[in-house]
């Protein structure tokens, strides 16, 4: 099978997208709605793509992206611990010049908040497509003054110096990732082995008391909700549509039930998935160093 995932390789996507897939053929893409509508064309077979960290929240562009590609569903869901590590390239025939300039994705740059405002405040901090993009311009760029924020993995590849281990603000971070396949998602097909629900809701427009009247139809039947997120529309100003995790521990009809009530009050329901969940241990000597020196 062919796996899309957003690259290059050795981004923290591609180590989830090799968790999942250990023996298949994995191809990167440079974003993600262009790894998403790789698999809406049948570029590939599956893609494995971040939707929410722990520290910073849900991933934007893979929410509002599905929501816009709705015949695709969720296959499994895949937890990682995520460390990041400030890489320099390793210029041994050159002096050591003090670091100006700090590059990575948004999500790291944002993970790592602390640790920039303490040791680097005149530094530029600068947005790029991913981790390893960002550790391969530091690799390329040997005579700038310039570091990445990035995974072990990508620092050994590229053959950089590790300039500051496990920088991430807290040791708890992890970010979750969707495996997301070309078929709808239904209720009817329900594996045993699924932990989460995830579906975007539409409300009825102007009629006061909808949220709350959608939120009674899990409520009075028990259903657990582990997350619930508006995102704007982007049709209208003020329009929204709401992101909800449900814990599926209740009979597969009591859940079809609260989606019949929903589009009966004038609500619109689309199951993103009913999936599995898969959690990879942070190992140990992994945990932030409060007490980190450069």
């Amino acid at each position: 099978m062919q796996i899309g995932y957003l690259g290059p390789e050795n981004s923290f996507t591609y180590l989830a997208a090799r968790e999942a897939f250990a023996h298949e053929t994995l191809v990167p893409y440079p974003s993600i709605p262009l790894c998403i509508q790789a698999l809406v064309n049948g570029v590939i077979d599956r893609c494995v793509v971040p939707n929410e960290n722990s520290l910073e929240g849900s991933v934007h562009a893979t929410i509002d992206t599905l929501f816009r590609e709705q015949q695709l569903s969720i296959e499994k869901e895949i937890i990682l611990p995520i460390n990041h590590q400030l890489v320099v390239a390793d210029r041994k025939d050159m002096s050591r010049q003090p670091i100006k300039r700090i590059i990575s994705h948004p999500q790291a740059l944002a993970q790592c908040t602390n640790y920039l405002n303490r040791y680097y405040q005149d530094a530029v901090i600068e947005a790029v497509a991913s981790t390893t993009t960002a550790a391969l311009y530091v690799k390329n760029h040997p005579e700038e003054a310039v570091a990445a924020i990035a995974s072990k993995e990508a620092a050994t590849a590229y053959q950089l110096r590790v300039e500051a281990e496990n920088i991430q603000d807290v040791s708890f971070n992890q970010t979750r990732f969707w495996v997301m396949q070309h078929v709808p998602a239904t209720l009817q097909h329900l594996s045993d082995q699924a932990d989460k629900a995830t579906i975007f809701v539409t409300l009825p427009a102007n009629q006061p008391g909808s949220l709350h009247k959608i939120l009674a139809a899990f409520g009075w039947r028990d259903i657990d909700l582990s997350k619930i997120e508006s995102r704007p529309s982007k049709t209208t100003l003020g329009e929204y549509f709401f992101v909800i995790d449900l814990v599926v521990d209740k009979p597969i009809q009591l859940i079809a039930n609260a989606f019949e009530e929903i589009q009966l009050l004038g609500g619109t329901v689309h199951l993103l998935g009913v999936y599995p969940i898969t959690e990879k241990r942070m190992s140990k000597g992994e945990k932030t160093n409060d007490n980190q020196t450069l």
